[in-house]
């Protein structure tokens, strides 16, 4: 038999350990993967020379833009910057312009990247005005729902504790999680309101407001609506250690719940504003070496189940404002993730094993990925060529998304992906794009 490629020389993460072996792809899948004289004849071959075969990564937190966000981001570059940083699959939340939360605003976002993908995109949608839409949504494919609680964004009021807990018993028909950002939006918005009147414009204003407490009232409230429900409820960016406390004990007690983390949590303390000032402007903040410490042990020991990018790109002029509550929040994240998480792997704070298990098993497995998230026969050949004793300087002004800054820019990392294959074809090598805009696959939910 003939096939579209085989991959030679590899050493590949394969069942939890690193095999040296040869990857054959066809259509689109892994084929067989073993010892060269056991490969089938290809039409193309690639010795990735002894390096480092990994499954793509799989960024389960994603803000693409596009549409009326176009000039910060759109489904091109920002995937683009996914294949560059090893990402293979992307989930895109819906605080867009206009907000994905109804079945015609999916369909719409959905054609439009269909043009323009070049890595593989799912998408989430808010909740709608009516949770009679919510079948209508799913069956157009969303992966999951967003609720993002810190203020008003989609047709679900989120102060309602009623209404959130009918919109959960409606989703967990579906079987596909509901994704929550976790910050009391009365919390905030009294703090605010009152920093503002009292003229303060600065950081340390802004980290008043979005409190630590406004997280775990959040997270309690969520987990008191959830109980009696149980739907797949997801918490977005955990970060504090009492969050992940009461995260833990829910878990323990059996409710189908799941948390992530992001590079930029794991690093930067409130410490870090000090030299970085506005570009660590985010929700939630940065926060005490306390909660860091408490966050790496989540990691480590298995607490928390994904590690994610947020990647939130904007105009550098909308990172510069003068005043802290018209910085727009967040940063870019894609082309950084991989090279981190492999650097954390280099300096002994995690172990292979554990970056792929949140980096692609677990989004995987939490969002309906079936086909995804490993190197076996018939999965989707999604794959990532690491030169692992590569070190390399961050370069945010080489960025293929259109944000060209990042907090890690100068940073040097071990690891990085030399190679990215979408779908079984060669989308990056050695940071340039090889596939044409909208060769990637929109990836529906397990309920569409």
């Amino acid at each position: 038999m003939l096939v579209d490629a085989v991959l030679t020389n590899a050493r590949a993460f394969f069942h939890g350990s690193l095999v040296e072996c040869c990857l054959a792809v066809n259509d689109g899948c892994i084929f067989k993967i073993g010892k060269a004289p056991n490969m089938p004849k290809a039409d193309e071959h690639f010795d990735v020379a002894g390096n480092l075969v990994l499954p793509g990564m799989i960024d389960a937190h994603v803000h693409l833009r596009d549409e009326g966000k176009a000039y910060k981001e759109d489904f091109y570059t920002g995937t683009a910057a996914a294949v560059a940083g090893g990402v293979t699959t992307v989930l895109d939340m819906p605080n867009n312009e206009p907000v994905t939360m109804s079945a015609e605003a999916l369909k719409q976002r959905i054609s439009l990247a269909e043009r323009k993908v070049v890595a593989n995109v799912g998408f989430y949608s808010e909740f709608p005005e009516t949770l009679e839409e919510i079948d209508e949504i799913v069956g157009c494919g969303a992966v999951g729902f967003k609720l993002f609680m810190g203020h008003q964004t989609g047709g679900l009021n989120v102060d309602d504790d009623k209404a959130i807990a009918k919109a959960f018993e409606q989703v967990k028909r579906h079987h596909i999680p509901v994704a929550a950002h976790a910050e009391d939006q009365q919390t905030v918005k009294t703090a605010q309101e009152r920093l503002k009147h009292a003229g303060r414009h600065d950081i340390d204003a802004f980290l008043e407001a979005h409190a630590e407490s406004a997280e775990l009232l959040a997270v309690q409230r969520l987990l008191k609506v959830n109980a009696d429900i149980n739907t797949r409820l997801h918490l977005c960016h955990i970060t504090t250690r009492g969050s992940l406390a009461v995260l833990v004990d829910a878990k323990n007690s059996g409710m189908p719940l799941s948390c992530e983390v992001t590079p930029q949590h794991l690093l930067f303390s409130i410490t870090d504003y000090a030299n970085l000032g506005n570009m660590l402007v985010m929700v939630p903040p940065p926060r005490s070496k306390r909660d860091i410490d408490a966050l790496w042990e989540g990691v480590v020991r298995g607490w928390v189940d994904l590690m994610v990018t947020d990647h939130a790109p904007h105009i550098l002029s909308e990172k510069n404002a003068s005043s802290v509550w018209e910085v727009k929040v967040g940063i870019p994240g894609l082309e950084t993730l991989l090279p981190l998480a492999l650097t954390f792997v280099k300096n002994g704070r995690l172990s292979l094993q554990r970056v792929v298990k949140l980096l692609c098993e677990k989004p995987a497995d939490i969002f309906g990925l079936k086909d995804r998230g490993m190197l076996e026969q018939g999965k989707k050949a999604d794959i990532v060529v690491v030169d692992f004793n590569r070190k390399f300087k961050v370069d945010a002004s080489k960025f293929h998304s259109k944000a060209k800054y990042s907090p890690f820019n100068g940073w040097t990392l071990q690891g990085k992906p030399v190679k990215t294959f979408v779908n079984g074809q060669l989308a990056m090598e050695e940071d340039e794009i090889l596939l044409k805009p909208g060769f990637g696959c929109v990836i529906r939910g397990c309920s569409a």
